[in-house]
Parts: structure tokens; sequence; C-alpha cells
């Protein structure tokens, strides 16, 4: 179904230990959230045999994630861009500055009125972009653009593999309803249902 609607743009800072793991901070609110364009780009390879492809394997490389907000604060600025908030409260950005990636997450409204609920495990910004104008004789909005990449979580998930991503709908039978009131409280650790053990022999 389509997405008519965009909100609750959040973030959570990442610690990491010894071995690159990632543990995530309580969400924030990140800005007024405007517009955001994913965009995927995959690692693929064929295997050909008897005149034909016998294999191929499509796994996420990285993504790209492009996020048109009403404002950056200073604060936020600071936690995605590494840039330095001085004694006088100013922002200063250097030629050094290279911000940690954070988790981000966010939810699109459908026309059903149910929200679709995302989490992007790792994703690294650049400096944002800012668009000025003279006034005119008509009124004109400059928002700023923050560009970031999409990467897969360095955690492996319980079944040993590395998210980047995840998507929740709601209303969905298989979704619960604590999963949808949690999921800015704490960004979302995949959980999975145990195997059935078998009997002995």
């Amino acid at each position: 179904m389509a997405t008519i609607g965009l909100d609750k743009l959040y973030y959570a800072k990442i610690t990491e230990d010894k071995d690159g793991n990632e543990t995530y901070e309580t969400p924030i609110p990140l800005a007024k959230a405007m517009t955001a364009d994913l965009s995927v780009e995959l690692a693929e390879a064929t295997l050909y045999a008897d005149d034909g492809a016998a294999e191929i394997v499509k796994e996420f490389k990285s993504g790209t994630l492009s996020l048109g907000i009403d404002d950056l604060g200073a604060a936020t600025a600071s936690d995605l861009t590494g840039s330095t908030i001085d004694a006088g409260g100013v922002v200063i950005s250097t030629a050094e500055d290279g911000g940690d990636p954070v988790a981000v997450g966010f939810r699109a409204k459908k026309a059903n009125g149910k929200y679709k609920y995302y989490w992007l495990y790792r994703v690294k910004f650049g400096i944002p972009a800012t668009n000025l104008a003279t006034k005119g004789d008509s009124i004109t909005f400059s928002t700023p653009t923050i560009e970031g990449t999409i990467l897969r979580r360095n955690k492996a998930d319980a079944s040993g593999k590395h998210p980047w991503k995840a998507e929740a709908t709601e209303g969905d039978a298989t979704v619960s309803a604590n999963t949808i009131t949690n999921w800015y409280k704490e960004v979302y650790e995949p959980t999975y249902t145990q195997p059935a053990s078998g009997g002995t022999n």
C-alpha cells in the first residue's frame, strides 16, 4: 500500500565494544521530517554453467538515505556530523569533522491511516546541504538536506546475520501492538522463534 506521510524522525547514538558490536542509546528526535529517500546498492554475482545462469547471488552492499528536514539543531548536528559546539554555543564545522554512525528511525503513514515503521541500524552522515535564497515577492522556505550512507551493523542478530533495516507495519497480524508501542523507546532488536526440539531416538 502506498504511503502518504512521513514523521517521527529519531536517531540513536551508537557505542561499540572492542569487537565493533553496537549498543544503542535511547532514541531522541532528530528533526521534523519533510522527505526521506532511500536507495540500496547490491553486490551481485552470477555463476554460469551449461550455457546458462546456474546461480545468482544478490546481497546488500550499502545504501543511501537522503533526509529533507525543517532544521538541524546544534546538538543534533554535532552528533550526526562530528561538528563542535564552542564555548559561545556556536556550531563549528572543520575539515577534520567526521560523525560517528547512528541508528535512524522514522514512520510513514499509509492510505488506510496505519503506519509503516523503520529502523536503519547504522547510518553515517555527511555535511548537510544548505540552500539559501534572497527574499523576493513570494515566500520561499530554505531547508537543509542531510545525506547518509547506510551500512549493515557489525553485531550479528540471534540468527547470526547482520541486519541493516527493520520494518514493521502497524495492523499486520504478525506485528504485536507492543512492538509498535515501544518502537521509539529503544532501537528494535530482531527476535526469532526457536525451532521446536526434536524427539530423542
